[in-house]
Order: structure tokens, then sequence, then C-alpha cells
């Protein structure tokens, strides 16, 4: 039994969100995300589909034996018996039975049509098989819940059809039918009117499965609650195939937030934009920046207008806290930046301008020139950081000086390619010249660089350059075009971001490298000479 049964938030991430383009989960990966799941607190967690194929089946087994459950309860996924058989003959429904799993949900047609053309049964038949399959898995000690596949659509083709799904399914002793919008064509307005016209007609406990085609997934599934659904279907981060599933982080959010309605164990929100990210990593799908409450840039602030509010009261430009979802405010900085954006920027980075208004325009005139001329603050922290350390010490912190380098690429007879890099530095008073090879001119050069300073600062052996971004500026110039770079680079406990802006891609990249290498350095502690 969930923490809240009156209510139920399930996730079918492990099942649903699996089958969108390029996700792919091994067993491992879906345990893992399982144990994420049940921290952030939902009710149900859908496992998958247990006989179907190899990799749940051996995930069930699995499952049996090392999950442990605080907070959910795990749900097998399988489709009704098949037409003209005994439910309990049949081998998926046995696959079901024997899969561990407290809680079943059978997948049954809701709309005539596919009966018909997809099912190749009559009508009444698969009113049996709805009524055999979930009344056989009762019997045998499960809790099960319907989805009323393509309902919507269904409901349309021949309402009094879709209803009696809905009835036998429920008399049949189905916990919840969930109304699942399967093409995802719905919107909010047509939705919740069928959600209320259907729990006017029946005595059903309602639940709702939206898919995001028309955009809508979320408020679809909002509407669906308002209208009295008790059970909502979404996926984290809204994986799914096409255009995704209902993002079950955001309805959650909604729910709580606007709502006032608890659906997760108290606190437990806080943790949505740790889970979201960790869930990210593991599917290695790159989270969306824009994603509401947990995207990177959820609560990122960009003009000077609103930093000049938010300096005032936060709430002026945000509507929410960003740590009711363990999100953070960030300040970007650009040309649209004002005083107060730099001075809430610096503040953030840890580092305290003194209201010294004569600093802080400075700042702000230098950041606003190079922007103009291609640099961009907003993806590259460290360099910022860099320019205010410049401004208020009157020099740039530096550990060495770049005073010469060269890069080479050579394709050879048999058609192989070799990149060097040669670079001359001064650090600490003495001349190196250090040289390094790369599957690219960049490469070669951040070798170099990195090969000769690690006698004088061990520590840059820890760097890493883990991202390297090129974009053309100024696309009518064609290959003469202005070149930005920004570099990631992890020292293996956090990454910074830099940037480098030139005509040419090499000495825009050096640049970038220089105030990668440099602020690592300050990372560990280094005092700049």
């Amino acid at each position: 039994m969930p923490v809240n049964d009156s209510f139920h938030i399930y996730d079918t991430t492990l099942r649903d969100g699996a089958q969108q383009e390029g996700l792919n989960l091994s067993v491992h990966d879906k345990l893992n995300i399982a144990r994420h799941l049940d921290d952030l607190g939902v009710g149900f967690i859908e496992g998958g589909w247990p006989g179907a194929n190899p990799k749940d089946t051996e995930f069930f087994a699995l499952a049996k034996k090392e999950l442990k459950l605080k907070n959910a309860t795990f749900v097998a996924f399988g489709a009704t018996r098949r037409p003209n058989a005994k439910a309990a003959d049949d081998v998926l429904l046995g696959a079901l039975r024997d899969s561990g799993a407290p809680a079943v949900t059978l997948v049954a047609k809701a709309f005539d049509r596919h009966v018909d053309l997809a099912l190749k049964t009559t009508l009444d038949e698969n009113l049996a098989m709805i009524r055999d399959s979930v009344s056989h898995l009762i019997q045998e000690g499960q809790r099960v819940f319907l989805d009323a596949e393509h309902f919507f659509d269904g409901y349309r083709s021949n309402r009094a059809y879709a209803l009696e799904v809905v009835r036998v399914a429920a008399e049949a002793g189905a916990d919840v039918i969930a109304l699942c919008d399967t093409n995802g064509g719905m919107l909010p307005d047509e939705l919740s009117q069928v959600v209320h016209d259907v729990l006017t007609a029946s005595s059903a406990r309602l639940g709702i499965h939206c898919h995001n085609d028309t955009g809508c997934a979320v408020a679809n599934s909002m509407a669906a609650v308002a209208a009295g659904a008790t059970h909502v279907q979404g996926t984290l981060n809204g994986y799914g195939e096409r255009t995704g599933n209902a993002d079950l982080v955001t309805i959650i959010a909604n729910l709580e937030l606007k709502k006032n309605q608890l659906v997760l164990p108290t606190n437990a929100l806080q943790e949505a934009f740790r889970i979201s990210h960790a869930v990210a990593e593991v599917t290695n799908v790159a989270p969306s920046s824009r994603q509401p409450y947990v995207g990177v840039s959820a609560f990122a602030h960009k003009a000077g207008l609103h930093a000049s509010a938010i300096k005032v009261d936060p709430s002026l430009y945000q509507h929410e806290d960003p740590s009711s979802v363990g999100n953070d405010m960030r300040m970007l900085v650009s040309d649209m930046a004002g005083r107060a954006s730099i001075e809430l920027k610096s503040q953030e980075l840890g580092v305290d301008l003194g209201g010294d208004k004569e600093l802080i325009g400075r700042i702000v005139d230098r950041v606003k020139e190079m922007e103009s001329r291609g640099f961009t603050f907003e993806a590259a922290d460290a360099s910022f950081e860099l320019l205010v350390h410049e401004e208020i010490a009157g020099k740039r912190p530096s550990f060495f000086t770049i005073n010469h380098w060269v890069t080479s690429v050579e394709r050879a007879a048999d058609q192989s390619i070799t990149t060097k890099a040669e670079v001359t530095v001064t650090a600490k008073g003495e001349e190196i010249t250090c040289s390094g090879e790369g599957n690219g001119p960049v490469n070669a050069f951040d070798n170099a660089l990195r090969t000769g300073l690690t006698a004088l600062y061990p520590e840059l052996s820890t760097l890493e350059l883990t991202d390297y971004k090129v974009r053309i500026l100024e696309g009518r110039l064609g290959t003469g075009a202005v070149t930005r770079v920004l570099v990631e680079t992890s020292d293996g406990k956090g990454e910074w971001n830099t940037v480098g802006v030139h005509e040419n891609v090499i000495a825009a990249s050096a640049m970038a490298l220089e105030d990668a290498v440099t602020f690592g350095l300050m990372r560990q502690g280094r005092k700049p000479e």
C-alpha cells in the first residue's frame, strides 16, 4: 500500500518512458532508476512487462531479490488474456502472477475499431477478456489496475462501449481504470469534460495517462485531476516515445505547490531537482535546461530590470521559491546586464563587490563591450569570475603566461592523421617549452600546456576537458567568421566553463583553455603570482 492511497502518483518511466527513441536501459539501469523514484516518494513504480521480453523478465527476477522499496509499490504490466482462451491458462498472465509484483496493470482496448482491427475479435469477447483477466489476478492475490487504451478516441467513436469497458473492469474488481490518451491528441477542456462524464456515468475510480503530442500532457493530467481523477500516470522528465509522456516532476510540483495537495511524503519534493538530474545521468539523455521547476534555467534571470527587482524581492520575477524543488536561482551575465545583475551574480560566485559603484560600473561596461565582440558569460561563469577578479585587483589572476604556440596537422600516405602542438610558457620565473599530441589541434594544445605546467603545478593532472563547443558568430563571412569556443573542464569534484573568441578557432580555444587552467588552479587553493 503506498504512502497515500487516496491519491496515486504512478510512475511508468521503466516501461513507457523506456520506449523513447535512443533511450536504452540495462537491467542495472532500471534497478538504479527504481531506487531514485522510490526516494522521490512516488506511490507506484511500473517495472515493465515480464514474460514479454527477456530483459524485463530478468529485471523482475532480480527486483524480487534486490529491490527493497520504502515508499512505492512495485507494479508489473501486461495485457488481458487472449481471445477465446482461459485466463488461468494464459502464458503472459502467468508471468504476471509469477512476477512477485504485488500490483498489476492490465492494458485493454477501449476503442471499438481497435477491438475489431487489432484484436480481431468481437466487442463482447473483449469485455469477457477484461472481466476474466482482472478477476483471475485478484483471486491470485494481486491488486489490479486497468489501462483503458485509446480511451478518448474510443469515447468519440462509441461512447456507450467505452463506458462499458470502464464498468466491466470496475465490476470485476479493478481498483483504478486509467483513461489513456494513447495518441496524445487531446486538449484540456475536451478531456476534462470526458472525465467528468465518465465519473458521472459510472462508480469507477479513475486515473489518467497522457502523452504530449499536443504539448498538453501535463495540462491534460491537471485537467483530469480537477475533474475528479485520483490516479496520475507519467514518467520522470517526460520520457516516452514520440513527444514523450506527461512529466511527473512537473505534475507533482503543480499539485503540491499550486493546489496545496500533498502527494509525496513530507519534504520529498525538495529532492526533485537532484533526482531528476540523477536519473538523466543514468538514461544518458541530456536534461532539458528549460524543464519546468527542475531545469537549470527554470529560475535563471538575464535582464537587468529583472535583477533590480529580484534584489528587492525574488518573488517579483519568480513564480515559486526554487528551493521548494531543490533548485537554485541563477543570475545570467549578458549584454542585458545591469548593476544589480552583476552584483547578484558575483555574490552567487562568492565574490563580494562591497557595493562599490565605480567597480560594478566598470564590470558592467566591460561585459557589454566584450559581449558586443562575441563573448558570452551566461554559460561561462569561470571566465566571468576571472574578469571580476581582474577588475578588483587591477590585473588578471595569473599563474603562467603563454608566449608562443604552434599547431600542426599532418596526413600521412597511409591516411593516418597526426596532430601536434608546441607551447612556450613562462611560469614561476622560468620559460618552458612543451609539446603534446592529440586527436585534434585543440586536444594537442591542451595536452601540451598541461604537460609543461604539471611539473610546477602537479594538481593539473586531475583536470580533464569534458566538453568543447564551437559556434560561428557571423555566418555571412563563411570560414572567415568570428568563432566562439566554450570549454567545460572538470577536476573530478565539479565542472566549470570558460569562453574564448577569435577569428581563428585555435586561438579562441587557446583563450578558453588558458582561463580553464587558471580557474582550475584557483579552485585548488593556489594564489596567483
